[in-house]
């Protein structure tokens, strides 16, 4: 079964996680592999390169909205809107919104002025830009922590991304490893993906034997610390 948005667990969390890479491919579009690989590493690896002022560029903004179309829904009267971008308008909304972090609303606002964009793929930027502030309006998300709500508006993404935030400090002060509510929400996409594509049996124990190969390697790692503390105090 997979992790629920009310999970205090966080080595469910990470567990679910795991299986993103596995769920990217399950799902058999064309270049969605090379899609996920430029907005979960390229791009944000990007936008920091450009600090103190980062922004992207209107190419970036295509393949951010290709990203979300190919993981989501196909609407290709989006990627029409965002082609037709010019580079400068999406520098200067970007620059506008990336500037206005954390503050949420106001960096919506400043990527909802660019004719097609509208609050998801808002996010979606935001996402790649601010992982540990803005988590991506997926349908997927949305519904596991707002309970079946699928209002793309910004007061409704306000809500689902505090809610997310939230989660991710408590997870994070609970387990001692940092949490980000972006990597929250691909947990909670690869949950719901966990019940379009259920594992085989034989992939459940293999990834059985891998946890408890994990798990007592870590317990290994702590006797031998433990018996070299107790020769060194001896």
């Amino acid at each position: 079964m997979g992790v629920e948005y009310e999970c205090d667990d966080g080595a469910a969390w990470e567990q679910q996680l795991e299986g993103y890479a596995s769920f990217i491919e399950a799902l058999n579009k064309p270049k969605l592999q090379e899609l996920d690989d430029f907005y979960t590493r390229s791009l944000p690896s990007l936008v920091q390169e450009r600090h103190p002022s980062p922004f992207i560029t209107a190419q970036e903004l295509v393949k951010v909205v290709q990203w979300k179309l190919s993981r989501g829904k196909w609407r290709p009267k989006l990627l029409s809107f965002a082609s037709a971008l010019t580079d400068d308008d999406v520098k200067a909304a970007s620059l506008g919104s990336f500037s206005a972090l954390p503050d949420l609303k106001v960096a919506i606002n400043a990527l909802t002025a660019l004719k097609g964009v509208g609050p998801a793929t808002a996010s979606a930027i935001l996402a790649a830009a601010a992982p540990d502030v803005a988590p991506f309006m997926s349908d997927e998300a949305m519904i596991a922590v707002l309970g079946g709500v699928k209002d793309y508006t910004l007061k409704q993404y306000l809500l689902f991304a505090e809610k997310l935030q939230c989660k991710a400090q408590e997870l994070t002060k609970s387990s001692g490893k940092e949490f980000r509510p972006s990597e929250l929400e691909r947990a909670l996409w690869c949950a719901a993906m966990e019940k379009r594509f259920p594992k085989s049996e034989e992939i459940e124990k293999q990834d059985q034997k891998e946890s408890e190969k994990h798990s007592k390697a870590s317990n290994d790692i702590s006797t031998k610390d433990s018996t070299r503390k107790r020769r060194k105090r001896n």
